[in-house]
C-alpha cells in the first residue's frame, strides 16, 4: 500500500509540506507504524479487507500535523474524507478508518482488535531495542516546539509514560513487553544515576563552602583572638598554641606539623578522602595565618578572649565537620585509641585536655589555664550548637490513658510518624498486683517542636507521663526534614 496512489499522495505531502520540527511525528514515524501493524496484523491473522484499512489508517494516523498540533486525529480524520474518495473508497470504509485513526488517541481505550493493533503499532518503538534513538527524536521535536525543556524533565515523562502504558493485542505482550520493561528499568536507573549525580555536585559544592568558611573562621579566631593573648584550646589546636607560646614557633607550621601524625591515622580509621580534606583544610588555616590581613588582637579583656575566640574557634570547627573534614585531629586520636582502651571518645579526648590544661598551667600560670578552659567549653558547646542547630531531634515517650486521642493528634496536627509499644501501667505500692494494658507511644520531634508538643498533649491528659532524651541522628520514617547538614 505504500506504493499505492494513496499511499504515496499521504506521504509525499509529509515529506514536503510537514514543518521541520517535527523530528518524529514525520514520514519516518508513519512508515514504522504502518510496518508495525502490518507485522502485528500477520500475528493476529487478520483477513487482507481489514488489513487494507488498517494500513490505510496507519499511513494518514498523524497526517493532522499538516494542519495543527492539537487534535490533530481529528485533522487526519478531515484529511483522510478529502483525499481517499479519489482513490476509490466508499464512505463506510473511510469512517472505519477514521475510527481507527481516533483510537491512537492518547490515553488509548481500542474497543476492537483493529484498533487494539493500531495502538500498539503507534507506540511499537516502547519495546525496542531502539528506544532511545527513537524516544530522542521525540524529544527534540518537543523541545522545538516549547513543550519541553529539559533532558531530566522528559526522562521523568517517559519513565511516568511507561508505566503507566500497556500493550493490547497478544502479539505485543508477547514480543514488544519484555523489552519495554527492561527499557523502563534502563530509564529509571539513568533518571536515579543523574538525581545521585546533581545531588553530589550539590554536596560537594556545600561541602567546599562550608570547609572554606571554617577555615576563615579558625583563622580569625587564632590570629585575632587566642594567639595574642597567649590563650588555649583543647586537642590539638591546643598543644599547637601550646608549643607556640613555649617555644615561640611559628604557628601556621606548629598547626600543620602537629596534625599530619593524626592526619594519617584518619586515612586509616576514617577514609583516605576524610584524611585529604582535612590535610588541605589545615593547611588552609595556616595559609589564613600566614597571609590574611586579620585584625591583630581585637581586645585584651580575658573574659572576651575566652568567649568569643571559643564562639569563633567553635563556628570554625563546626562548620569545617559539617563539610566532612577536620581542623583538630583529636577525634582521629580518641578513636584509634578508643578501640584499644576501655574508656569512650568523650572520655579519652577530656584526658588528653586535662593534661593540656595542666601543663598550661604549670608552664604560664593557672588564670590563663583556667581562661583557656572557658575558651574550650564555648568552642565546644558552639561546635554542637553548627552541627546540629536547633533543631536537633529531641525522642519523646508518652505514657497515658489518652493515647488514642494523642496518637491522632501527634499524626493528624503535628505530622509526626509515631512508634506505638505494648506495655502495661499500674503496680502501684497499695495494689501493685493491679494492672492494666497501655499503649505507650514514642515520636521524634525537633527541639523546637518540643514545648509545642507537651501543651498539647496536656491539653489532651493533664495526667499523662511524658520524658523525653536526646536523639543523636536520625534518618528516614516521617521526619521533620531539615538541611543535610
Amino acid at each position: 500500500m505504500v506504493e499505492s496512489p494513496e499511499g504515496k499522495y499521504i506521504l509525499d505531502r509529509l515529506q514536503h509540506e510537514l514543518p521541520v520540527q517535527f523530528r518524529y511525528h514525520n514520514v519516518d514515524h508513519t512508515l514504522d507504524v504502518y510496518h508495525s501493524a502490518q507485522a502485528i496484523a500477520r500475528q493476529e491473522n487478520i483477513n487482507e479487507e481489514d488489513t487494507r484499512l488498517l494500513l490505510a489508517a496507519a499511513l494518514y494516523h498523524d497526517c493532522g500535523y499538516l494542519e495543527h498540533i492539537h487534535n490533530h486525529e481529528a485533522a487526519s480524520c478531515n484529511i483522510a474524507r478529502q483525499a481517499l474518495p479519489k482513490f476509490g473508497y466508499a464512505d463506510a470504509d473511510i469512517e472505519k478508518i477514521c475510527t481507527l485513526i481516533m483510537a491512537t488517541q492518547l490515553p488509548q481505550q481500542p474497543k476492537t482488535l483493529l484498533e487494539e493493533i493500531i495502538c500498539d503499532a503507534d507506540l511499537d518503538y516502547l519495546g525496542r531495542e531502539d528506544f532511545i534513538r527513537t524516544g530522542n527524536r521525540l524529544f527534540n521535536e518537543m523541545q522545538a516546539l516549547g513543550t519541553i525543556k529539559s533532558e531530566k524533565q522528559w526522562d521523568t515523562m517517559q519513565v511516568n509514560f511507561l508505566q503507566g502504558h500497556r500493550y493490547f493485542t497478544n502479539a505485543s505482550l508477547k514480543n514488544k513487553e519484555p523489552k519495554k520493561q527492561e527499557n523502563l528499568r534502563d530509564l529509571r536507573n539513568k533518571t536515579l544515576t543523574l538525581m545521585t549525580n546533581n545531588n553530589a555536585i550539590k554536596i560537594s559544592f556545600l561541602d567546599t563552602v562550608y570547609t572554606l568558611a571554617g577555615i576563615l573562621f579558625c583563622g580569625f579566631a587564632l590570629k585575632s583572638f587566642l594567639v595574642p593573648n597567649a590563650f588555649f584550646d583543647g586537642g590539638v589546636t591546643g598543644i599547637s598554641l601550646l608549643i607556640h607560646e613555649l617555644y615561640h614557633v611559628n604557628i601556621a607550621y606548629v598547626i600543620i606539623i602537629a596534625n599530619i601524625p593524626f592526619i594519617i591515622m584518619g586515612a586509616f580509621q576514617v577514609n583516605k578522602s576524610f584524611a585529604v580534606k582535612t590535610f588541605l583544610a589545615i593547611v588552609g588555616v595556616a595559609l589564613c595565618l600566614l597571609y590574611i590581613p586579620y585584625p591583630e588582637k581585637i581586645t585584651s579583656d580575658k573574659l572576651l578572649v575566652s568567649i568569643f575566640g571559643g564562639v569563633f574557634m567553635g563556628t570554625g570547627i563546626g562548620l569545617a565537620i559539617r563539610g566532612g573534614c577536620a581542623l583538630d585531629g583529636i577525634e582521629v586520636l580518641a578513636l584509634y585509641t578508643g578501640k584499644r582502651i576501655s574508656f569512650t571518645i568523650s572520655e579519652i579526648i577530656l584526658g588528653i585536655n586535662i593534661v593540656i590544661f595542666l601543663i598550661a598551667a604549670i608552664k604560664l600560670g593557672l588564670p590563663t589555664s583556667l581562661y583557656s578552659i572557658l575558651t574550650y567549653y564555648t568552642a565546644s558547646r558552639t561546635i554542637n550548637f553548627v552541627i546540629e542547630g536547633l533543631e536537633e531531634y529531641t525522642g519523646v515517650t508518652i505514657i497515658s490513658g489518652q493515647n488514642a486521642a494523642i496518637k491522632e493528634m501527634l499524626v493528624k496536627q503535628l505530622g509526626r510518624g509515631i512508634t506505638v509499644y505494648k506495655g502495661e501501667r499500674g503496680f502501684l505500692k497499695d495494689s501493685f498486683d493491679v494492672s492494666h494494658p497501655v499503649d505507650i507511644v514514642f515520636t521524634v520531634v525537633t527541639r523546637l517542636e518540643l514545648r509545642r508538643l507537651k501543651n498539647m498533649v496536656h491539653d489532651i491528659d493533664p495526667k499523662a507521663f511524658i520524658f523525653t532524651s536526646i536523639i543523636k541522628e536520625a534518618a528516614g520514617g516521617v521526619l521533620k526534614r531539615r538541611a543535610r547538614h
